[in-house]
């Protein structure tokens, strides 16, 4: 008798094979299992509960007193499993807060170097991201914000509906708040906020705001972001971290298979991981099979570490990531950096894209994308296609516009020369003419090829301050660059 019952506790060690965590008092675990097997005997058998689940995909996350080994778990049926970790936002810096009169345009900001820098306003005319969802998996939006209403379509806060979500604080982070430069992301400093024309923006430090950790921003940055780039595109708020910045890699997952079986065609994902996770990893499986596109940031540590991902040779594209203004909670602007605001970026292209085409978004993202090797020279071949190019990717072949002005700035009662590139454009000497607002005058225009002139313009001490447009007429084409130079007031 005595025998038998040995031979039966030692039978429950080899089938039950505890792991070294066995002192602990409880585990999440998340497990992915056939659908021949019920997830409430297999949660009983271990001596736990099930927490919750992800719809259609077979994953769980159980309460466990023990990690079964992975031999125990293979017998059991369990095809994979993993510990539920805490993961942060990206840390970011955010230099200051800036409020605006109620009556400057909500979307003032998309005026900013950084936008131009990717072409983003001159993409506008043929494609405004109509009819396309991103979600956006983040912490709180702030749906009240100028900025934002309008953009945003139904979406889900998981942290409400999953308070205490059990997760073991695995994945390691220094704090949210970093000061990390992504300067090697070529940035275009053009002085915005401290041109005249933008003189009405204060630093704004409200008592309101300190002591909150940035985190709780984080969400309405990233909208603002992708509204400025794709006006038309509606975003999808996914809420899985909370106002401190934590959440876990089960609710991640979970939020990426809501936002493809909810109709998103971009999720734009605001974490970066520093271990690969099989239950991430499946769910972005999942949403690649689904031609649904997911985005990511490179993170800011510098290191070739992957997160999800960094730069290096697996890093697609890049974006301006460095003094980027976009909507801050309570109807406030934040000019903020790091590369979770790259990604938003290239979110909001990729729906640009995406409205005029279902298939091969990121080829066209790819090919246009503008090598910045040079810019970059610590960074070569690891800063992926290069730096997105929005009007590049969404830009019919063959249509003529005009690509760019030179310089962009200029004063009242200023005289200067300047260079107009065009791209399939039929700049012809004598039959081209310029033509810009009132107050400009434009003399000498001088054809160097069918894509590219020079001009003398004259600017009136009355012209009026802002973003100015050009129109260039010839032969067979007119083509006009709304935003082509601004006019700054005579100190």
């Amino acid at each position: 008798m005595n025998c038998a019952v040995r031979y039966l506790f030692f039978a429950l060690i080899l089938l039950f094979g505890l792991s070294s965590q066995a002192d602990a008092a409880s585990y999440p675990l998340i497990v992915q299992i056939p659908g021949t097997v019920s997830i409430d005997t297999l949660a009983a058998t271990l001596g736990g509960t099930v927490v919750d689940s992800i719809p259609g995909a077979n994953t769980y996350l159980l309460n466990l007193p023990v990690v079964p080994l992975p031999a125990t778990a293979t017998v059991l049926g369990i095809q994979w499993m993993e510990l539920n970790t805490g993961v942060r936002l990206p840390r970011f810096s955010r230099p200051g807060v800036l409020k605006v009169p109620g009556t400057a345009a909500a979307d003032w900001y998309k005026l900013q170097p950084a936008m131009q820098l990717i072409n983003a306003g001159k993409a506008l005319p043929f494609s405004t991201g109509r009819g396309v969802v991103v979600a956006d998996i983040n912490s709180q939006v702030d749906y009240a914000h100028p900025a934002l209403v309008g953009h945003l379509t139904g979406g889900y806060d998981f942290i409400a509906a999953s308070p205490g979500e059990p997760f073991l604080s695995d994945q390691s982070d220094a704090g949210f708040l970093d000061q990390s430069d992504a300067g090697f992301l070529d940035q275009s400093d053009a002085g915005f906020l401290d041109q005249s024309d933008a003189g009405f923006l204060d630093q704004y430090d409200p008592a309101s705001l300190k002591g909150l950790n940035p985190a709780y921003s984080h969400g309405s940055i990233s909208a603002g972001i992708i509204a400025a780039i794709a006006p038309d595109s509606m975003i999808m708020p996914l809420r899985v971290f909370g106002d401190d910045g934590r959440g876990d890699l089960f609710t991640l997952a979970k939020a990426i298979r809501y936002a493809v079986d909810h109709g998103a065609q971009v999720i734009n994902m605001n974490f970066d991981i520093l271990r690969p996770s099989l239950a991430v990893k499946s769910a972005v499986d999942f949403a690649l099979a689904s031609n649904v596109l997911p985005i990511a940031p490179a993170g800011n540590d510098g290191t070739s570490q992957p997160q999800y991902p960094n730069y290096g040779s697996y890093v697609f594209a890049a974006a301006p990531g460095v003094g980027i203004i976009s909507a801050y909670p309570g109807g406030y602007y934040g000019v903020v950096s790091g590369t979770s605001l790259s990604a938003a970026a290239l979110a909001g292209t990729a729906a640009l894209v995406r409205s005029l085409a279902t298939n091969g978004v990121p080829d066209s993202l790819a090919q246009t994308a503008v090598n910045i090797n040079s810019q970059n020279p610590h960074y070569v071949n690891q800063l992926g296609h290069g730096r997105i190019d929005a009007l590049g990717a969404v830009r019919p072949p063959g249509i003529p516009v005009i690509t760019a002005v030179k310089p962009v700035t200029t004063v009242q009662g200023q005289t200067l020369a300047v260079t107009v590139t065009g791209r399939f454009t039929h700049f012809a000497q004598g039959t081209t003419r310029l033509s810009a607002g009132a107050g400009v005058t434009i003399t000498n225009v001088v054809v160097n090829s069918s894509t590219s002139l020079t001009a003398q313009v004259s600017i009136a001490t009355n012209a009026a301050i802002g973003m100015q447009a050009l129109t260039a007429t010839t032969s067979t084409e007119v083509v006009t660059l709304s935003n082509a130079f601004t006019i700054n007031q005579k100190e």
